[in-house]
């Protein structure tokens, strides 16, 4: 019974052991029952998808005929001198195909006869050049950024879209890559004359590309966010720089100011190792600081055992989460006591900051904490294109990464959302006092 369960395991598995007298075994591929089952799960994948795909198709193909048949609905009663109605329809369009997540989307959208002067039918759903989803506008600088050829686009869309792809060759992305290239530039010489920030967000990325110019290994590009006014986060500069350096963001911060940004921030936030705090001094003094409190956890587990890390961590998580900045401290003075003899580094690396930076968000509404604590809004924009492996074989230039930079954050900002307690930016701004997240007793008897 034993020796019939090993036979069929043997059997069911990938590779049969072949058993010569004289001579080692020799895994001997078995690919019949292997390739029959890859076949048939495969077979169940493609079912799915077309499944999927087709659902889609019926769901897009009906909403672009209620969105037509609306809109004659809205002129049924206009007609001409003989009676006849100004708005009909008038068949179909020629078939075009709409390249989805999904791979591409064959529809027919209905045509529409329009003979009001200087009047015509758009669709909102499915406009006239439109040939694949925004979203895909997104994937593009992803990949450019995780390494990936503009010559190598083609077969990588391929793999992730489905074969037969149209729309997306490398004619394609050289003429996008262009477009979004003089994008990038007006964008970088914006008027900011009548732009106020609340709070920014600062941070030095480090990607997979390679660039042409080998002194610009060490090239890092700068990212700032802000909230506005009415609490949106918005991107305010995308910039290379060598490192992270004091000059570098000068560079950034000085153009901020020239074109309009002359009134700084009331706190920013960033990695205690930036240049960015020495130059925000120079341009915008009056800032408050803040430290990243996730840079932070990260640089003291670094200087700790990975067997202490995970209890390191939750009392790290007890200090910046107290509610007041007095229990704070007395966690983060709890943390140096129970580890301050054995990891010296890891309570020197925590109490270095504690008097002017790590706390200074207990100055600002209780609501804004969970924002301005840490870069979370650029950490996570950049999550998947971080550099984790070697740099690539082929070279990109300057201009097109910092404008792929520009162009995933740009398009990812319409998933931010407002910072939460944003009606009391105006207070923030106004230089309001507050304790401890809460407004002082003498602050609301005036409000």
């Amino acid at each position: 019974m034993i020796f019939r369960r090993i036979l069929l395991r043997a059997i069911k598995s990938q590779y049969i052991p072949c058993i010569k007298q004289g001579r080692k075994d020799t895994p001997m591929k078995n690919n019949g029952p292997i390739e029959r089952k890859n076949q048939g799960e495969e077979g169940k994948k493609n079912l799915l998808e077309e499944i999927i795909r087709e659902g889609a198709r019926k769901l897009l193909q009906a909403a672009i005929e209620n969105e037509v048949s609306v809109y004659i609905d809205l002129f049924k009663e206009l007609k001409d001198e003989k009676g006849r109605r100004m708005v009909v329809r008038h068949g179909f369009l020629p078939e075009r195909s709409l390249l989805i997540g999904m791979g591409p989307l064959t529809v027919k959208q209905p045509r529409v006869r329009d003979k009001r002067e200087g009047n015509s039918f758009t669709s909102a759903i499915l406009p006239r050049y439109l040939r694949r989803v925004p979203s895909l506008d997104n994937l593009i600088p992803t990949l450019y950024l995780k390494g990936i050829s503009t010559g190598d686009f083609t077969q990588a869309l391929e793999a992730i879209l489905g074969e037969n792809v149209k729309g997306l060759s490398t004619s394609t992305f050289v003429r996008l890559k262009r477009q979004w290239e003089q994008e990038y530039r007006e964008w970088t010489r914006r008027d900011l004359s009548n732009t106020r920030y609340v709070y920014v967000w600062a941070d030095g990325i480090y990607f997979n590309v390679r660039l042409e110019d080998t002194e610009n290994k060490r090239q890092c590009f700068l990212i700032l966010i802000g909230a506005a006014e009415d609490g949106t986060k918005e991107l305010i500069a995308v910039l290379d720089g060598y490192r992270e350096s004091k000059l570098s963001w000068m560079e950034l911060l000085s153009s901020l100011r020239e074109r309009g940004l002359s009134e700084g921030p009331k706190l920013a936030i960033g990695d205690g190792g930036l240049g960015f705090w020495a130059a925000l001094r120079e341009i915008y003094p009056n800032t408050k600081e803040q430290r990243c409190w996730v840079h932070k956890t990260a640089n003291i587990l670094d200087k700790m055992p990975k067997s202490v890390q995970s209890k390191a961590k939750e009392k790290i998580h007890d200090i910046y989460k107290a509610d007041t900045r007095e229990q704070a401290l007395v966690a983060l003075n709890g943390f140096a006591s129970l580890y301050g003899r054995k990891f010296p580094e890891a309570c020197e690396c925590l109490t270095k900051d504690k008097e002017d930076t790590l706390f200074t968000f207990y100055d600002f509404p209780a609501e804004h904490w969970i924002h301005i604590r840490t870069t979370n809004p650029i950490e996570s924009t950049f999550a998947t294109v971080r550099l984790r492996t070697e740099k690539t074989k082929g070279c990109g230039t300057r201009l097109a990464t910092l404008t792929m930079v520009f162009k995933l954050v740009y398009e990812t900002r319409k998933t931010w959302k407002k910072i939460k307690g944003y009606k009391l930016i105006p207070k923030v701004l106004e230089g309001i006092t507050f304790v401890d997240g809460e407004l002082t007793e003498e602050e609301e008897q005036v409000a």
